[in-house]
């Protein structure tokens, strides 16, 4: 027997050459695009980090912890803001939570397919309503009408800031939980339904856990949305820089304070602290601000890790 021996051409995959080039060039655009965010972040903290330093630098530890944000004294609480942005921050989670979640739970599991087809397009819709409009409401309609009928109130409080920013983040809560919990597969409603679970157990004890990852993380992301908000606190709340401990008065938050800086309010320096410039104080804000929120962001993407169930 011959045996004869022949070539055997392997072929290529990849496609010709000029296929090569273009995937090529795509894949360039895609990571010129990536890098580009990184060196955007780089340089924000380049340019705050500088600033913030000399600021930090020019100014005694123990004056954070004064009683109060008063740049034209020379006073620069950080407590006293931080204070404030928590303060509002909270009273914005405990308004958007339980409405966000519900809303959620509604279009997720109860509307019909055409209530569910234009109520989430128009709640999202609701995410863009400018937060100057939400200022005002707060401040000319929230406080005069609802709360200063049920408790005494000052004009401009942090009440009121802080329920204007929850009807804020109310949208994003909602939209980003909803997708979440309709990410959970139908089996498992099934297996409920087919045990007599009644659909609002069924809702409660089998969806809302399957979708308890995305669920947190639309709060984290919620919150962080609350503790940039600037309009809705400049205008609501106020800009007392005087340390107050409860919600019914004004009060300046970290947003607030980066506000009367940049329209220069708050620029006037003391004789008592001529060798720093105020304006700096804004670089430090802005940098504390840019950490909170870049750690919020990182614990909601590792929650989304730890906790995602794969079905």
């Amino acid at each position: 027997m011959t045996t004869s021996t022949s070539t055997i051409q392997q072929i290529d995959l990849s496609g010709d050459r000029r296929r090569q080039r273009r995937e090529s060039r795509i894949r360039a655009v895609f990571f010129a695009a990536a890098a580009l965010s990184m060196l955007i972040s780089m340089a924000i903290v380049v340019s705050l980090a500088g600033e913030a330093w000399s600021f930090v630098s020019a100014v005694d530890m123990s004056a954070f912890f004064d009683s109060g944000w008063l740049p034209r004294r020379g006073r620069y609480s950080i407590l006293t803001i931080f204070w404030h942005t928590l303060m509002v921050s909270a009273i914005a989670m405990v308004v958007a939570t339980p409405l966000g979640l519900g809303a959620a739970v509604y279009l997720s599991e109860y509307a019909r397919r055409n209530v569910r087809r234009f109520l989430k397009p128009t709640l999202e819709i609701l995410a863009g309503i400018p937060s100057v409009v939400l200022g005002f409401f707060a401040l000319n309609f929230l406080t005069p009408s609802l709360i200063q009928p049920i408790i005494d109130v000052d004009r401009s409080n942090l009440l009121a800031a802080g329920i204007g920013v929850g009807i804020l983040i109310v949208p994003l809560v909602a939209s980003v939980s909803e997708d979440a919990m309709r990410a959970v597969p139908k089996a498992l409603r099934e297996a409920s339904y087919g045990l007599g679970a009644k659909k609002w157990h069924t809702s409660l004890r089998v969806v809302v856990p399957a979708a308890l990852s995305g669920i947190v993380a639309a709060l984290i992301l919620a919150l962080s949305r609350a503790v940039g908000e600037t309009m809705v606190v400049a205008l609501a709340a106020g800009t007392s820089g005087i340390l107050t401990w409860l919600p019914d008065t004004s009060g300046l938050t970290m947003t607030g304070a980066m506000a009367n800086l940049a329209i220069g309010s708050d620029q006037v320096t003391s004789a008592s602290s001529v060798e720093l410039n105020p304006f700096q104080s804004l670089f430090f804000i802005g940098l504390m601000l840019f950490v909170i929120t870049l750690l919020l962001n990182l614990l909601s993407e590792r929650v989304v890790r730890r906790f995602r169930q794969k079905y």
